[in-house]
């Protein structure tokens, strides 16, 4: 089987470091392409950063149904677009929140999520509450690390995160620690050997549920919330996003060149909404 996995962020090194912890847990028979979008912020900090990263992330999605992914894991804490995700694919779109979450849940009575920066705290409370997971979240703790400072050469941040785990068990009658970016995959069994107590990474979590999805035979709903876009054109700038994939971009448009309705070939047919090569656009990528 084939599964992508996406860092919605732009941030190579990043993207590159949790291809190699799905690889680490991922079977035999399993292929992980790990990509960044060719557009979007560095790092998503926020609801802003989160909205902009969201149509890079479908263009890769799009993309993998071309190229036929069995399933996608979306690796932000803030699973960006992943309703949206759903809508354009046929296997499973797995985030990494959900899936941690969820294993939480089993391992524990009760889970704590350590995150990154304050102002990220609300929307973890938010998608606990969507994901039925509420009633097992004890609290979200921010370390006010910056997502770009995870992996910097020097910088304090396991410690920072180790002292704010052993904190959340200590204060919030949590069993279990969520952690709540995926910049923080690679070290996630440093800190349960350090606090002692199960520590939950989603990327790893989601690349799993994502391989037993799959080997289930189990595809993407697609009646009620989950079918596929209806056929439309966007305007302006989205137009290459329009899911009658009318705009969908070459290598040379999606490097900057100009779009619009004149981008079509004369008499070019409009394409269903189901077709795969909607939002076709170049990825980077780690194998």
């Amino acid at each position: 089987m084939k599964i992508k996995l996406i860092n919605p962020n732009t941030t190579q090194r990043m993207t590159d470091a949790m291809g190699r912890c799905a690889r680490e847990v991922a079977a035999a028979g399993t292929a992980i392409v790990a990509v960044s979008p060719a557009m979007g912020p560095p790092s998503i900090e926020g609801h802003y950063d989160e909205a902009l990263a969201t149509p890079g992330l479908l263009a890769e999605v799009a993309a993998g149904e071309r190229d036929g992914f069995d399933g996608y894991v979306i690796a932000c804490f803030g699973d960006p677009g992943l309703y949206a995700a759903r809508e354009l694919a046929r296997g499973p779109v797995i985030g990494i929140a959900e899936a941690a979450m969820h294993a939480a849940s089993v391992l524990a009575p009760g889970f704590s999520v350590v995150t990154t920066l304050a102002r990220t705290c609300g929307m973890a409370w938010h998608l606990a509450e969507r994901y039925g997971m509420k009633r097992f979240c004890r609290n979200v703790r921010a370390t006010d690390v910056a997502v770009l400072d995870l992996d910097r050469p020097g910088s304090a941040a396991r410690r920072v995160i180790v002292d704010e785990c052993r904190r959340a068990l200590d204060e919030d009658g949590t069993d279990a620690i969520v952690l709540g970016c995926a910049g923080m995959a690679e070290f996630a069994h440093e800190i349960e050997a350090a606090i002692g107590a199960p520590v939950v990474e989603g990327v790893t979590a989601a690349v799993k549920w994502a391989e037993a999805l799959i080997a289930l035979k189990l595809a993407t709903a697609k009646r009620g919330d989950f079918a596929r876009p209806l056929a439309k054109r966007y305007d302006g700038e989205f137009a290459r996003f329009s899911p009658d994939g009318a705009f969908a971009l070459g290598a040379e448009a999606a490097a900057g060149a100009a779009v619009g309705p004149d981008a079509a070939a004369p008499g070019a047919a409009i394409q269903d909404a189901r077709s795969p090569d909607a939002f076709a656009q170049p990825h980077i990528h780690s194998v």
